[in-house]
């Protein structure tokens, strides 16, 4: 009693309840019924047996692969699981495959000449096809100059004029005659093509290209021989390849300007990517492109709205004016007169200028004509005979500047925003000053009408897996039409 008489009230309820709970348990048999099931389970355990095996397993025979990324292994990413570029095939891959070589390539970044061996990306091939392609065009071009020098001289007459002619059309093409065969589609590079250019002679039919990676590309659409080799590729350049040009009197010079800050061009007899310019202030080079009549002079647009003149000669720079706020994103020239030109810059101005008028002493010279959009302008192209002008703006409008002095202006609407992974849209002129091409977001070409002001017909084949985004119409063929895709493909439209 002594002890119970020290317990507080709540010890001596839990006592209670403890001894409630025991006699309860005790009159449902709960400690029998958990002892027979305890046994139950031991017993069950006691029989469950494993299968020995008396061989030992053997290894497996493949080897172990170990998976690393492409960064690591120094490869650009292709465009596998990219959403727009997901469904690209390759039409005909024993020709038009590229199996890329990755081996120590050339330090890129260093202000000198690049050899186009080591610049050779490719497994099979040569580096040297292409420089026998040009060199056959380049004889071949030499032999007959020089056969109508001799026979003017004979003649008593003077030379004709140097000046290359596009081809004039009498009637408008008929847009229905474009075809897409699968003998013409082919991934040329690895990752996004930002440039197209049709290589100006009638002697083949080649297109070059420039990739997000600095790679360049000669597709040899139509070689003599079906065992040749079709696809060439090189990288000159460490970065994007912003522009290519191709001069009509030069065809062996391709011109090339890039992100990395340097303009080279392909030396077929040195066999090498030549430098003709390096950028000073590492400034990144967004646009290149050279005079009809002068295949001397080199004109570079930079990021920060200046308009570099260089001397391809000696590689030094002539000129330099500031012409916009921002980056220079195209460069062209009038076709019917070369001293007129026109610029497209990121700060939403279309501009055109008369290199005539363009003084040294002033480093803002004044422009002819302006075109201003609400956003940024990424091209401005010279029709083909050099009475109009196209502009391609982020704001949904293509421009167009036409009249005797350029003083009308007009603009046409169109879906222009794409998405991370298709490049932007840039119209393009046929061979003729009344249509545009230009892509859409439903994987087809929209054919502008510059008269009705509207697209009015439209491209589209089940061949067409992805979004063409940039264009080239052939100077001298008829119906040639060029489309690259950010997926590295090459669409050629031809006429029926």
């Amino acid at each position: 009693m002594a002890f119970g008489e020290k317990m507080t009230a709540y010890e001596r309820q839990r006592l209670e309840n403890i001894r409630r709970n025991t006699q309860m348990m005790a009159s449902l048999n709960v400690h029998d019924r958990l002892s027979d099931l305890a046994t139950s389970s031991k017993r069950l355990r006691e029989k469950k047996s494993y299968k020995q095996s008396s061989e030992k397993k053997k290894k497996s025979e493949e080897p172990v692969v170990i998976r690393r990324s492409l960064r690591s292994q120094g490869i650009p990413p292709d465009s596998k699981g990219l959403p727009m570029d997901s469904n690209e095939s390759l039409v005909n891959p024993s020709k038009k495959t590229i199996k890329l070589l990755y081996t120590s390539s050339p330090d890129l970044a260093v202000a000198g000449p690049v050899s186009m061996k080591d610049a050779y990306c490719l497994e099979e091939g040569s580096y040297r096809a292409v420089v026998d392609k040009f060199t056959n065009i380049t004889n071949s071009q030499s032999d007959d100059v020089g056969k109508n020098k001799t026979k003017c001289v004979a003649n008593g007459v003077p030379m004709p004029s140097s000046k290359v002619e596009r081809v004039n059309l009498e009637e408008p093409l008929d847009m229905n005659s474009l075809n897409l065969e699968s003998e013409n589609i082919a991934r040329v590079v690895p990752g996004e093509i930002y440039c197209v250019r049709f290589i100006p002679t009638t002697d083949m039919t080649m297109v070059v290209a420039g990739s997000k990676y600095g790679h360049l590309a000669f597709w040899d659409v139509k070689p003599e021989k079906e065992d040749e080799d079709v696809i060439h590729l090189y990288r000159p350049h460490a970065s994007l390849i912003s522009g290519i040009y191709v001069h009509p009197f030069s065809l062996s010079k391709v011109y090339t300007s890039s992100y990395d800050g340097f303009v080279r061009f392909m030396d077929i007899e040195r066999e090498e990517f030549n430098l003709a310019y390096s950028s000073s202030s590492d400034s990144e080079l967004y646009s290149l492109s050279l005079q009809p009549n002068d295949a001397d002079s080199i004109y570079i647009g930079d990021g920060r709205g200046y308009l570099n003149v260089v001397d391809g000669r000696v590689g030094e720079l002539t000129n330099s004016w500031s012409l916009h706020d921002w980056r220079i994103n195209t460069i062209d020239f009038n076709p019917a007169n070369p001293n007129i030109m026109v610029t497209s810059s990121s700060d939403g101005l279309a501009c055109l200028w008369d290199l005539r008028k363009m003084d040294v002493k002033h480093s803002e010279p004044i422009s002819l004509q302006s075109f201003v959009h609400k956003r940024a302008v990424h091209s401005a192209y010279f029709s083909p005979s050099g009475s109009s002008v196209a502009t391609t703006s982020m704001d949904g409008n293509i421009g167009v500047i036409c009249g005797i002095n350029f003083e009308d202006k007009f603009m046409i609407p169109h879906a222009i925003r794409t998405n991370q992974w298709v490049s932007t849209f840039r119209a393009s002129w046929g061979w003729e000053d009344t249509h545009l091409f230009i892509g859409n977001m439903k994987r087809k070409v929209d054919v502008v009408s510059v008269n009705q002001r509207k697209a009015v017909h439209t491209l589209e084949s089940p061949l067409m897996t992805a979004i063409p985004c940039r264009y080239d119409a052939h100077p001298y063929t008829v119906g040639l039409l060029a489309g690259a895709t950010s997926g590295g493909q090459i669409y050629i439209w031809t006429a029926s």
